[in-house]
């Protein structure tokens, strides 16, 4: 993931199962927002993230195959604190043939709910290059 925004962001994929996909990113300067915590785009960021990875891993990452966000909503239900890390944890609610929907909860390190989101993929053939 050298030169993308999970590598900018210090994302850290964790072990999972088809069912979950985990992943945690430190509060940084590079993910807080003016008052020190958290930025929303930065958890929203993290939860696109988590959930795309998760889709290739149900497309069995499948070269043919392309994962595209084409939703994400948010509820940031609480300030995190302002420094440590977050985790973000995506739980597969629907994997049809094009489309997948996750669930994912940004929390704290000590468990705290920071934001509820939902992200939808949608699974695509990629073109044939010319």
């Amino acid at each position: 993931m050298k030169g993308t925004i999970i590598e900018a962001l210090g994302m850290r994929f964790l072990p999972s199962d088809d069912e979950y996909a985990i992943a945690e990113m430190p509060i940084s300067p590079s993910t807080r927002q003016y008052l020190g915590v958290l930025h929303g785009g930065a958890s929203l960021t993290l939860a696109e993230t988590i959930a795309g990875v998760g889709s290739l891993h149900l497309t069995q990452y499948d070269e043919s195959l392309a994962v595209c966000g084409t939703e994400v909503n948010a509820s940031h239900v609480a300030m995190s604190a302002t420094e440590g890390k977050v985790f973000g944890k995506a739980k597969l609610i629907y994997a049809g043939k094009s489309t997948h929907v996750w669930n994912v909860d940004i929390v704290g390190e000590d468990g705290t709910i920071i934001s509820a989101e939902r992200v939808t993929n949608r699974i695509i053939k990629r073109q044939p290059s010319k």
